[in-house]
């Protein structure tokens, strides 16, 4: 236990310098930068997800139910044990937080945040009264969760609150809790950031050994959940841009909803590990998404430039969830 406290006090600590708000024992939100900008703008200024699903950038709570991950992406923002120089197997963590407690604390938290915004005359009192309640949740900050043993319960939890739509994100390390779900989130997100074992081991760094051959299988998996499933592609440039072919491939097999190709952003923890050259210009990844569409019978329906990310789909335009 020693050797855990000691391991949490310094990702506590790293954690909040850079901005993260602890609700729990590894639960953290904090807003990002589409719910301030949004804030800010009057409304005029949004990120990707209300532009392609509807989901207002200044009603999105961004959170993590933990802080924990079975991979160690190059490109990911997260400080990671081997960041800080420790050396301790997150696998073995077994300390979680209450769903409801995390909801609770999460919007009881969101709202202390955001109140700093009521002495800043340029805002809308509106829009920052909406901000204070927020019906969206991105449960994707940090972590991986799916390792989050009670998610099923955390959507449920978000439900009841009275938020709308909640999205989860997932590395595909654990198909036996997607294959599990009691209760879907409005829709599902599954990092595939390599078109092959050799790439994955490179580039995502997995915990598990068997690692590759778990994402192939939630992969397979998408096609039997009743919620929209996206394949999210994080482009690493000189990393995993290549093979576009295989992509297509295995995204035949997964037949999900919608494909996002998206620039990794050089932010957090990504610039320890990478330069900001491997940061993808958005015409780089339209020119992905326009190779991708080829091969696999996708069609591009959207894109982002401020979110370097473009939109794939068969159907002819994204669904709005709000």
């Amino acid at each position: 236990m020693e050797g855990f406290n000691a391991y949490l006090k310094l990702m506590h600590d790293t954690y909040k310098r850079q901005g993260y708000h602890f609700v729990g024992v590894q639960a953290v939100v904090k807003p990002c930068h589409w719910t301030k900008k949004s804030l800010i703008s009057g409304g005029r200024e949004f990120c990707y997800k209300q532009k392609f699903y509807g989901i207002p950038s200044h009603r999105c709570l961004q959170m993590s139910p933990i802080i924990q991950c079975s991979q160690r992406c190059l490109y990911c923002w997260r400080a990671q044990p081997s960041d800080l120089k420790i050396s301790f197997d997150e696998l073995k963590v077994k300390v979680y937080d209450d769903p409801y407690s995390i909801v609770e604390n999460s919007v009881s938290e969101w709202q202390k945040i955001l109140s700093g915004y009521y002495g800043n005359h340029k805002i809308d009192p509106v829009m920052l009264q909406e901000a204070m309640r927020p019906i969206h949740a991105a449960i994707s900050l940090v972590g991986e969760p799916t390792m989050y043993p009670r998610i099923s319960e955390l959507i449920e939890a978000f439900f009841e609150y009275g938020f709308k739509t909640t999205f989860i994100v997932t590395n595909g390390n654990f198909p036996e809790v997607i294959s599990s779900l009691e209760r879907e989130p409005s829709q599902l997100y599954l990092s595939l950031s390599a078109p092959d074992e050799e790439t994955y081991r490179k580039v995502c760094r997995p915990l598990l050994k068997d690692g590759w051959r778990r994402v192939l299988e939630s992969l397979e998996l998408l096609k039997s959940l009743s919620c929209p499933t996206v394949v999210r592609i994080t482009l690493v440039k000189g990393l995993n841009t290549s093979n576009i072919e295989k992509y297509a491939k295995l995204l035949a097999d997964a037949e999900p909803t919608y494909i996002e190709p998206k620039a990794a952003m050089s932010l957090g923890y990504f610039r320890h590990r990478l330069d900001v050259n491997s940061m993808p210009r958005h015409q780089e990844v339209r020119e992905f998404a326009e190779k991708l569409a080829e091969y696999s019978g996708y069609n591009i329906i959207d894109e982002s430039l401020s979110s370097r990310i473009v939109l794939l789909s068969k159907l002819r335009k994204p669904i709005k969830l709000i």
